[in-house]
């Protein structure tokens, strides 16, 4: 029912976007046989809107893959380099939490391990949104920064990495069959910031699914029943990923298709100086305003990413 409620707003929205195009025409028509030039202005308006929405529209057709319309779960983790890495992978953190603000998306941090000095280990990231997963999709890999360090008392040059995963929800009744007895949940004292409350009950988290050993931690919430939701939406995000990847390396192989690297690859490169340039090693799309994208423009490195995938299967 959900599929099919989803499926009749997609007709409806294009067949709304025909009914504004045939009365824009009939409007255009009318104009010119009568001489009448004073709608042109109106309908240049009209018309550059219609411009828009279509090229929106036509953005949306390319998120067709088996979870494109779900909720999203990304994590980012700091690479190797210590603070330098931890405050890049802070960076990123923010990055997205201003995407999801720009783009009407509902962003929560589910969990969040801060670093020694400053910025972050790592962080888990729910989106919840139309077609959340399609669009952050295109962010999974390695991300690259350069920069001069705030950190180093010389301000040298550095590069830092930081990884990003990208889960599509899963919906346990549909997507999975987990047997109780297939998981095994232990409570533990909190080892981060948080007060006494955090540090002397056993509020913290450990989930591991003994089938794969795939173990999730989550220690951020001062409740434990929200700290067990919150590490079992993000193991059931990881075991969906898990059976979506083993799907895809089965048909690759009786394709006789070659599998690429995935996760491993770098992806994108943040360049702070001696210039300032975000290419995305994929697609070759780059920009120079690379404050505008640390602020959350991603539009035009996701909408490469879609198109460059069309006819891929991906």
């Amino acid at each position: 029912m959900r599929d099919l409620g989803r499926r009749k707003n997609v007709v409806r929205t294009w067949r709304e976007m025909e009914r504004e195009v045939a009365d824009l025409y009939d409007m255009t028509v009318l104009a010119i046989a009568d001489g009448d030039y004073s709608l042109e202005g109106e309908i240049e308006r009209e018309l550059q809107k219609l411009s828009s929405r279509f090229e929106r529209l036509e953005n949306q057709l390319i998120l067709s893959g088996d979870y494109d319309d779900r909720n999203a779960v990304l994590a980012i983790h700091a690479g190797a380099g210590g603070t330098e890495s931890q405050d890049w992978a802070n960076m990123l953190l923010r990055m997205y939490l201003r995407w999801a603000e720009q783009n009407a998306y509902e962003a929560e941090v589910l969990d969040s391990s801060p670093g020694e000095e400053a910025g972050i280990k790592s962080a888990v990231l729910g989106v919840k949104g139309d077609h959340a997963y399609g669009y952050l999709k295109a962010e999974h890999g390695v991300h690259r920064l350069v920069r001069l360090s705030p950190f180093d008392a010389d301000h040298a040059r550095h590069t830092s990495f930081a990884l990003v995963e990208v889960l599509p929800e899963a919906e346990e009744e549909l997507d999975l069959q987990i047997r109780p007895e297939d998981l095994k949940v232990d409570t533990f004292r909190s080892s981060g910031p948080g007060g006494q409350h955090m540090q002397k009950t056993s509020s913290a988290v450990r989930v591991t699914y003994l089938p794969t050993g795939t173990v999730v931690v989550c220690e951020s919430q001062r409740s434990q029943y929200q700290n067990k939701e919150t590490a079992l939406r993000i193991l059931y995000a990881r075991l969906l990923d898990i059976e979506r990847t083993r799907r895809e390396k089965e048909e690759a192989r009786l394709k006789g298709e070659r599998i690429e690297a995935g996760w491993g690859n770098q992806i994108r490169s943040y360049v702070l100086h001696p210039y300032k340039m975000v290419k995305d090693h994929r697609t070759g799309y780059e920009v120079s305003n690379a404050e505008a994208v640390l602020d959350g423009d991603l539009e035009g490195f996701v909408v490469a990413y879609l198109r460059s995938r069309v006819g891929k299967g991906k």
